[in-house]
């Protein structure tokens, strides 16, 4: 990918250019779905960390779980959670919002003092159309949408996924642009369009 491609992925619809990666290990936990599914979104969230060279632990000291996975059928059963929104702040006028909108999915991030990602929520309500998406395919699509801050715009018009045979896979141009994210020599954070230069000089295809 050109350096510009890379910039696209990190410049919102505001302008501004915004990068985030996770600052601390990944200590994830799914509710509302069974245990096959489960496995397949840990299997998911294990395949991007091994990509990154990023480490998943069962319990992060400060959050206990740092990555949650909430898979509902409605969004009003989300302020019915117990401690929600102590976790997400004005947990209901967002939940009104995403109804508004009939959405299906939504992510919200929290950030420590570098400005890295410290914890990632995902939500998922299961309409007709999610429900249709193979879980391997869900799972993956999500797990890459929250491993980096990725724009506002990134995916919008095209999926950080790819059809191989009849696998569907993570798209090598992100896959490298993931990859060279984590190289321990780039920050955990960015608001200067020059990172995306930085970060073009480290990508590489990845098979």
């Amino acid at each position: 990918m050109t350096a510009d491609e890379i910039e696209a992925l990190f410049t919102r619809e505001s302008g501004d250019y915004v990068f985030a990666r996770w600052g601390r290990p990944l200590a994830p936990v799914v509710f509302g779905v069974e245990d096959q599914t489960l496995g397949t979104v840990k299997g998911a969230i294990e395949a991007v960390c091994q990509l990154a060279g990023h480490e998943v632990v069962e319990t992060d000291p400060e959050l206990g779980a740092n990555f949650m996975w909430f898979f509902f059928t409605d969004w009003a059963e989300l302020p019915e959670v117990p401690g929600l929104d102590r976790l997400i702040q004005n947990l209901g006028p967002l939940v009104e919002r995403l109804q508004a909108a009939d959405a299906n999915q939504y992510r919200v991030f929290r950030f420590d003092d570098a400005g890295a990602i410290q914890a990632c929520f995902v939500f998922l309500r299961m309409d007709a159309h999610l429900s249709k998406v193979p879980a391997e395919t869900l799972a993956l699509s999500q797990v890459v949408q929250s491993f980096l801050l990725w724009s506002d715009l990134a995916f919008r018009a095209r999926s950080p996924l790819a059809v191989a045979g009849d696998t569907t896979v993570l798209r090598p141009d992100i896959a490298g642009v993931i990859r060279a994210a984590y190289d321990p020599l780039m920050p955990v954070a960015a608001m200067d369009a020059s990172h995306a230069l930085r970060l073009a000089a480290r990508v590489a295809p990845v098979s």
